[in-house]
């Protein structure tokens, strides 16, 4: 039996049409899996810039806490209450405060002046002396709050410092 023309053609046709779809549905498959790893790395780029942010965040401000301890011209006190801690470092006539509250932890240069917001997102904070032998030091401890639920590293930071004047 003999097919004719118009019979084989269509045939054929019909199997080109077949492996079309299945190519575009294989596009599709791999198209959906690159935007898949696409949003996957790009959701975790995003969260190390911020981590590395929060790092350079917090580098100056143990730079700064240093500098104002090492300036330090009296005794510094450290108050703590319910809500979290003041620490008060005199400098000539006045003095700079560091407060941990809510989270958050400010420093006020003077008393008259607005505390300023120095880092956010801090899970805990704590200003303490550590007398090492006939030097007054001080140490902060510092421990940010995870960015993330798959955070496993805790960022804990520890910043020491000497006063310069007793």
């Amino acid at each position: 039996m003999k097919l004719s023309r118009h019979r084989l053609r269509t045939r054929t046709s019909g199997v080109v049409l077949l492996e079309c779809v299945m190519y575009v549905a294989l596009f599709g498959l791999v198209l959906g899996g690159a935007t898949t790893a696409f949003y996957f790395c790009l959701g975790h780029s995003e969260a190390v810039i911020g981590t590395a942010d929060n790092l350079a965040d917090v580098v100056r401000a143990g730079e700064r806490w240093r500098a104002d301890v090492r300036a330090a011209t009296g005794k510094i006190t450290v108050q703590t209450n319910a809500t979290g801690g003041v620490v008060q470092i005199p400098e000539g006539a006045c003095a700079v405060s560091y407060r941990f509250e809510a989270g958050a932890v400010s420093r006020q240069p003077f008393a008259t002046a607005s505390p300023l917001p120095l880092l956010a997102n801090v899970k805990t904070s704590q200003m303490e002396p550590d007398d090492r032998g006939g030097v007054r030091a001080w140490r902060w401890e510092l421990e940010l709050a995870p960015a993330r639920r798959e955070t496993r590293l805790p960022l804990r930071f520890t910043f020491e410092a000497a006063q310069t004047k007793p």
